[in-house]
Parts: structure tokens; C-alpha cells; sequence
């Protein structure tokens, strides 16, 4: 079995006479994955021994889940690439992502991504995984980003991620001097018609959700903390661009180049449930040096 990914649980008194089936569904295996377990090389054991799903437990009988071995896809190909880890246990990865790294390949940049990397770092450690990237950051914003080292795993943190109990705060420089130093834009964002790429707010686009607080005034920007309610594509900046304080760098959506040929996004903070510790974890990356070279020179208003 070798480095299969594996869970295990003992069966407590109120299993007594449960079948195996609803023991892993209360446990959030689902029926995709037991229906993989048992096609595609995993297994079940209680006691040691294969059984299948309809089991009838008794309480202390010791359960194992042996999932399927994953392969990363044929075209994602390892590299070996220096990851800035903030965290790692079995289950999870926690990584600060460099501006001008992708999160995944793409038909511009088939290297170089941040899947390549762990694709490569899988290998070097035997993780019989995929890369599962939970949350994923434009190629030209930096900080933060959440990996799952197993499809199980990803699973667990996505529907973490869509009850709202996975939290991230952004830092960004956004031109101009805010009217209101606190807010919220609630403005639905939609793929632009001319573009493949660009976003913009739009009637019938999706319902995106943006909370911002200045942290300070600048000569010719502010220093702003974001939090996100939607996760859409681009949603920040888009959100910045509309309210007429686009982020600096990000010409794409109307923002200077004169201090920064990147936006000036840094996602610097993340808030999660650990899925089997059960424990609140947060992680936090500092602000990347291109950033920090501008606040260092710019003065207050």
C-alpha cells in the first residue's frame, strides 16, 4: 500500500451496531469517494481485516480507509522549485506564493506554476497525490495559498471554503484618497464581452462581495485591508477599478505602472478549521518586498 493517504477512527459506543457505510458518511466520506475506494486499488479494514460497506460495527472495532493512489495529470510535469512553506503536516500546505508565480500552468506560462513546483516537491517526499489547490491567487498577487495534499482532503476544506469558515485578508495599494475610509461593494462581476481576461461589474454577472478598510492615506494612494464574502474571478480589483481607486500596477483594470508592474495585492492573512484536529488555524505572509520598497518611500498625506 505504501504511501497511500489513510484515515482511521475507533468505534465509539454510540456506533454500536451502525453499518460501515453511515460510520464514513458522518466521517464525510462520500459516495464518490467510497465508490473510488473500491474500484480504483482502495481499501476498507476494520480489525485488519477487508470488509465492505455494510459492516455492522461494534464499538472499539478499529476502522481503516486506504484511498485510491493519485497521479498528477499527464501534462502537469515536476519541477523543482524553491516553496516559501509556512505549514505542512499530512493533510495541508500552507505556502507564500511570490508575485509572478502562476498557481497553475496555462497556454502563456506551462512552467514555472506553483503546481509544478508541489508536483515536484510530491515526489521528492512520496506523496501518491495530485496537486489540490484550495485557494489559488493571480499569478501577479502574492502571499497566501492553501494546498491539500489528497482529494479527501480538498473536499473537506472546499466545503469549508463555501460555509464561510475559510477566511482570507488582503493588503493592497489603491490610488486615490477614499471618501469613505470603511466600506463594503456589493456589485455583481461578470467575464467582459471583448476579452477573455477581464472582468467587470455587470447586471447579470455573479453576486461578488467586497469589505475594505483604509489602513493609511499616502501621497497618491491608500493602504488598504480587504476581506472577501465571494470569491469571484478577479473580484478585487474589478471591485477597487469600479469605485474609481484601481490598484497601483494593475493596468489591466486602469492603474498606474510608474511605482509597480504588478497590483499592488498581497493576500497576507488565512483563517481555517483544521479538518481533523478540528483546531483554528491562521497563517499569516509578510508583505513582499516590492510592496514594502513603496511604503517605505512614500510619505503620508
Amino acid at each position: 500500500m505504501g504511501n497511500q493517504f489513510k484515515l482511521a477512527w475507533a468505534a465509539e459506543p454510540e456506533d454500536q451496531g451502525e453499518m460501515l457505510r453511515e460510520f464514513l458518511s458522518s466521517r464525510e466520506i462520500s459516495k464518490a469517494a467510497l465508490t473510488d475506494i473500491k474500484f480504483k486499488g482502495g481499501r476498507l479494514l476494520v480489525n485488519g481485516s477487508p470488509v465492505t460497506v455494510r459492516r455492522i460495527l461494534e464499538a472499539g472495532d478499529q476502522v481503516e480507509v486506504y484511498f485510491p493512489p493519485e497521479e498528477a495529470s499527464p501534462g502537469l510535469k515536476g519541477e523543482h522549485i524553491p516553496l516559501s512553506i509556512l505549514y505542512e503536516d499530512e493533510y495541508l500546505l500552507v505556502i507564500d506564493k511570490p508575485a509572478g508565480m502562476s498557481t497553475i500552468p496555462s497556454r502563456e506560462h506551462p512552467t514555472g506554476s506553483l503546481a509544478n513546483g508541489l508536483v515536484g516537491y510530491y515526489r521528492d517526499i512520496g506523496n501518491e497525490a495530485t496537486c489540490h489547490i484550495v485557494t489559488r491567487l493571480d499569478r501577479d498577487t502574492s502571499g497566501v495559498v492553501l494546498v491539500a495534499k489528497h482529494r479527501h482532503v480538498h473536499h473537506l476544506m472546499s466545503k469549508q471554503q463555501k460555509a464561510g469558515h475559510l477566511k482570507r485578508i488582503y493588503e493592497a495599494f489603491a490610488e486615490g484618497i477614499f471618501t469613505e475610509k470603511k466600506g463594503v461593494i456589493e456589485e455583481p462581476i461578470g467575464r467582459k464581452a471583448t476579452s477573455i481576461i477581464e472582468r467587470e461589474v455587470r447586471p447579470d454577472g455573479q453576486y461578488a462581495c467586497t469589505y475594505y478598510q483604509v489602513i493609511a492615506e499616502l501621497k497618491g494612494f491608500s493602504y488598504v485591508e480587504l476581506r472577501l464574502k465571494t470569491g469571484r474571478t478577479h473580484q478585487i480589483r474589478v471591485h477597487m477599478s469600479y469605485v474609481n481607486h484601481p490598484l497601483l500596477g494593475d493596468d489591466l483594470y486602469g492603474g498606474g505602472i510608474e511605482q509597480l508592474n504588478r497590483q499592488a495585492l498581497h493576500c497576507k492573512n488565512i483563517r481555517f478549521i483544521h479538518p481533523f484536529s478540528q483546531k483554528e488555524m491562521t497563517f499569516t505572509a509578510p508583505l513582499p518586498a516590492d510592496m514594502n520598497s513603496i511604503l517605505d518611500q512614500s510619505k503620508p498625506v
